[in-house]
């Protein structure tokens, strides 16, 4: 079975977190693309200078899936670079047939990201747009970071964060937008176990309708 659920949305939204956890429920794979960006923004930083269009697209066309981990790509350097390098159309194309070879694996895929429903998998089965408050990302985000030893202020975190949702939603290649077609899952308000036994519900709807048919 090829089924694909699609999963949008700003940073610290729970995107990930629900991808992770509807992927093990249903027994399908699950790409983070985020830690795509993020391989291509740790070996920028790696190699130091700029992030220049030539070099960061060099990066991505090199990337392979054994470079993906995401302990080692955490960080807000790694992040910064990673919105930064998104930004270059160059880098989009080079990444964008790994994550469709990903999607057409059979067994079922979910694919979180920024573009996932609109330009890598246009055609997905389930499409989810997650969002969240400014201030609560933030204070999520911040709270992560200090878990991990780091402090830079939630002051400074809520402004990062605002200005990666600037870069993400204003270029002009495969902006962070949500798809027509795309379910709106808030979670300002919910807990991660509601967000997920809402996404499940969703994900479940649409197999039951593949099976009638």
């Amino acid at each position: 079975m090829s089924f694909v659920v699609a999963i949008d949305g700003p940073a610290a939204s729970g995107k990930g977190t629900i991808a992770r956890a509807v992927a093990r429920h249903f027994g399908f794979a699950h790409l983070d693309t985020g830690l795509l960006y993020r391989a291509v923004g740790g070996r920028l930083i790696e190699e130091g200078g700029p992030v220049e269009p030539t070099r960061a697209a060099r990066i991505a066309r090199e990337l392979r899936a054994g470079e993906l981990e995401p302990d080692a790509l955490r960080g807000d350097a790694v992040a910064r670079a990673a919105s930064q390098a998104a930004a270059i159309p160059q880098v989009r194309q080079a990444l964008l047939e790994f994550q469709r070879s990903f999607a057409r694996r059979a067994g079922g895929a979910v694919l979180d990201g920024r573009d996932i429903a609109t330009v890598v998998c246009p055609d997905a089965d389930v499409k989810l747009f997650v969002v969240a408050a400014d201030e609560v990302r933030a204070r999520r985000r911040w709270e992560e970071l200090r878990r991990r030893g780091e402090d830079p202020g939630y002051a400074a975190v809520l402004e990062d964060l605002r200005a990666r949702d600037s870069r993400d939603s204003g270029r002009a290649v495969s902006p962070l937008a949500r798809a027509d077609d795309a379910h709106l899952l808030d979670t300002t308000e919910l807990s991660i176990d509601a967000a997920v036994a809402r996404a499940t519900e969703i994900i479940e709807q649409a197999l039951s309708r593949g099976d009638e048919r």
